[in-house]
This record gives C-alpha cells, sequence and structure tokens, in this order.
C-alpha cells in the first residue's frame, strides 16, 4: 500500500535513501551485482578499476549491513566469499533504469556545447 507522502516526508525518504546509495563506488558495486550475478571479491576488485580492497571491503560491508548485499561464503580451503544483491537490492535495478532514461533526455546546457567549429 502506498505511504501517504508529503513535502517534509518524501524529502526526508529521498535523503535517507540517498545516504544508502552515496558514496563513489556503490553504485557501480550494484551494477556488476545486478541480475542475479553473484561474484567473488576478486572479481569485483577486477571488475571495478581503481578502488582499494580496503575501500571494496568497506562499501561491501555497509551494504550487507543495509540489506542490500549478501555476503555469501563457502567453508572450504581455501576460504571462499561471494557476493550477491538481496531481493531488496535486485529490486534497486528498475529505479535506477529509471534514472538513467531520466538523464539521457537531458538536453546539453549551452556550457556543455561544444565550441563553433569544435567537435565534442
Amino acid at each position: 500500500m502506498p505511504h501517504p507522502y508529503t513535502r517534509e516526508t518524501a524529502a526526508e525518504g529521498v535523503e535517507n535513501v540517498l545516504k544508502l546509495l552515496e558514496g563513489r563506488w556503490k553504485l557501480i558495486i550494484l551494477f556488476h551485482l545486478f541480475g542475479g550475478r553473484v561474484l567473488r571479491f576478486s572479481d569485483l576488485e577486477r571488475a571495478i578499476p581503481g578502488i582499494s580492497q580496503k575501500m571494496l571491503i568497506q562499501q561491501l560491508r555497509r551494504m550487507e549491513a543495509d540489506g542490500i548485499v549478501r555476503r555469501i561464503v563457502h567453508h572450504q580451503v581455501p576460504p571462499k566469499v561471494e557476493y550477491g544483491l538481496t531481493d531488496w537490492g535486485q529490486a534497486l535495478c528498475p529505479a535506477l533504469d529509471a534514472l538513467l532514461t531520466w538523464a539521457a533526455r537531458r538536453e546539453p546546457a549551452e556550457d556543455d556545447a561544444p565550441e563553433p567549429g569544435r567537435t565534442a
């Protein structure tokens, strides 16, 4: 049942959602895990150039604590740990697709347009 939002509660709700997704790496991690993909830590690390091990660990732990990512530990030698999205995390996909569609509809501002005689 939809929640009857007021301007204030809607703004607060959006702010809380953005806090869950804030940071340079969380959305990139999400896009690598969408579609039911389950990846080992090392696979994620290779797939995201520029992220440090420490930062990837921090982001995955935070997303796990927030209920977006699930950590799957396989008790074997050597240990194997995989990451996938929870159902709730996977449910973000249509919302992010809608944001991408919305952003693609943006007309370039005058400042974004190439100078006359120059190509972008």
